[in-house]
């Protein structure tokens, strides 16, 4: 499955690690544009001249890792969408043939209009419990290395589920919690 990952799911850094750890798994294949990766920029900025300068370094890597990942659309001048800055997301999915858009923002993408395009809707959290229901194991050794990530990075023990939670993946969080 072809994932157009809006930017919203980019940023924060927890539910980026742990969907492109998900997908380096199998369960699906990342795409995005150079403008979604901007608007991952500028709310990193929005924080802090340094976190500007991390999601630039971040964002090298994962156009590294993910060589492939990055599409190049075009403008469509007939699509709409309740916000018309998230048309480009749209465009995005359209250009890459993907068969869904990954967001939280579920008012600005209305399941009538991108199903007109052959797109769905999905967010994080359903979609990493629909895939660990199926791959449990790959998602705990995603579990693990986000975990040991987080207490690194802080210097402090971590919670999984209270992680995840945190990060918008509650459910993600609770079904991981009960096998690790």
């Amino acid at each position: 499955m072809r994932i157009v990952l809006d930017a919203c799911v980019l940023y924060p850094t927890v539910m980026r690690e742990v969907l492109l750890r998900a997908a380096k798994k199998g369960a699906f294949t990342p795409i995005w544009s150079a403008r979604l990766l901007e608007e991952w920029r500028r709310a990193a900025a929005r924080h802090s001249d340094e976190q500007d300068q991390i999601a630039g370094v971040e964002i090298a890597l994962v156009r590294a890792n993910w060589p492939k990942a990055e599409i190049a659309g075009k403008t469509e001048d007939t699509l709409w969408l309740p916000d018309q800055n998230d048309i480009h997301v749209l465009e995005t999915a359209i250009y890459a043939g993907a068969d869904a858009i990954m967001t939280v923002n579920i008012k600005d993408f209305p399941t009538r209009i991108l199903s007109s395009h052959g797109i769905l809707r999905r967010d994080p959290d359903s979609f990493l419990v629909e895939f660990a229901q199926e791959n449990i194991e790959a998602m705990i050794d995603v579990a693990t290395d986000i975990k040991a990530a987080a207490q690194l990075h802080s210097g402090e023990p971590k919670d999984i589920r209270k992680l995840l939670k945190r990060t918008g993946l509650p459910r993600l969080g609770k079904l991981l919690a009960t096998q690790t």
